[in-house]
């Protein structure tokens, strides 16, 4: 079975989902005063983070196959 998305869709999704959590991550920062969420901060910015090494990486694989192509 081969699955329908695309290196392309995988890249974007990862994309959105890392600016998403990073954003979400800064919103319940104590600063902007939301100090009684049940989040735990430290885990959704590790998982920004993740989200974001991981779209760096499938540029980063994009642009090696763009390279390498005769």
């Amino acid at each position: 079975m081969q699955i329908p998305l695309s290196f392309w869709d995988i890249s974007l999704w990862l994309a959105v989902t890392a600016i998403t959590l990073l954003i979400t991550a800064e919103l319940i920062s104590p600063y902007y005063g939301q100090t009684n969420l049940l989040i735990n901060k430290k885990k959704l910015k590790n998982a920004a983070l993740i989200t974001g090494i991981l779209f760096l990486i499938t540029v980063a694989i994009r642009i090696y196959g763009i390279i390498m192509t005769p």
